[in-house]
């Protein structure tokens, strides 16, 4: 059971060493410009391996469950489904459900673990296998993946979480088979709640500081973009240098909300320092360096300002 493309990777190598009876999905949707239904990744990948795939509304519906009954699964595999598993459900298979998080539980129990994990500066994150029961990411888990962090986006790093999940789930089965299998009960006193990312939560503004800035940069997405305008421009910040900022601090004054050409460089003023901007996308437009993006500003001489979004 899952959805994105996070689901799509572990069900791919899931289905190279196990028989999967089906895959479970969200139905077909609207998943990017235009108006027609795509289905999702993992409804893709379950295609193409000749795997039965069902895309039920809810596991709520009685018909539901007794067609999942009848299937008389060993376990169920579960990756970001985006939808709640019933009781009904948890119960059917001989050796549970097992959810494939992408966190270090207790840490980031939730919806949005990768990005909560970038924007907290966590310095490691990782994926657990845990066995599912009706609480909220609560049930115990028995292998763990780790990975640090550092400067990677969300899309690099769900990626890499993705590779992790399959083999710490691989692993999972294998000592489910074998019984050898240790779970290990989350300590409840250490849990942290990833919530649903907001809308316009990863827009940034003067008000940010350099380092809160790049990392609503680093957590953002094309679901989630990082947001705001410069020079009047609507743009989506894509990278930005923190190293590089730090090194520019005492020979580069800026107030917040001004913007600086330096060296061929872009530079926004923050709450707190300069912030160099690596890469940028102005709306409507291709992504380009952010050299680039000063190169023209340069050339209208335009008022050098940045602010909110104005979308």
């Amino acid at each position: 059971m899952g959805t994105p493309g996070f689901s799509a990777t572990i069900l791919d190598n899931l289905a190279g060493a196990h028989q999967v009876l089906a895959a479970f999905t969200r139905p077909d949707a609207i998943r990017a410009r235009g108006k027609q239904l795509v289905p999702s990744p993992v409804k893709q990948i379950a295609q193409a391996a000749n795997i039965p795939v069902y895309t039920p509304k809810t596991l709520r519906d009685g018909d539901v469950v007794a067609h999942l009954a009848l299937l008389e699964p060993d376990a169920i595999c579960v990756a970001a489904y985006g939808a709640i598993l019933p009781p009904d459900v948890l119960d059917i298979p001989v050796h549970g459900c097992l959810n494939v998080h992408a966190s270090l539980l207790p840490r980031w129990r939730g919806a949005a673990p990768v990005e909560r994990a970038i924007l907290a500066g966590d310095e490691y994150t990782g994926v657990s296998i845990m066995r599912m029961e009706e609480g909220l990411d609560t049930g115990p888990y028995c292998v763990t993946r780790t990975t640090e962090i550092g400067e990677k986006g969300v899309i690099e790093l769900t990626g890499e979480l993705a590779d992790l999940g399959s083999q710490a789930l691989l692993t999972a089965l294998a000592q489910i088979e074998a019984g050898t299998v240790e779970w290990t009960e989350q300590d409840g006193f250490f849990a942290t709640y990833a919530d649903k990312i907001a809308k316009r939560e990863f827009h940034i503004s003067p008000e940010d500081t350099a380092a809160q800035a790049a990392l609503k940069v680093q957590a953002s997405s094309p679901a989630h973009p990082a947001k705001c305008t410069v020079c009047g421009r609507g743009v989506t910040i894509v990278a930005v240098d923190r190293v590089g900022s730090r090194l520019v601090r005492s020979e580069l004054s800026l107030e917040p909300g001004q913007v600086a050409v330096e060296g061929k460089k872009l530079y926004l003023g923050t709450a707190d320092q300069p912030l160099e901007v690596l890469s940028i996308k102005p709306d409507g437009k291709r992504t380009m360096e952010g050299t680039q993006f000063a190169a023209g500003l340069h050339a209208d001489g335009q008022g050098l300002a940045w602010g909110p979004s104005n979308g």
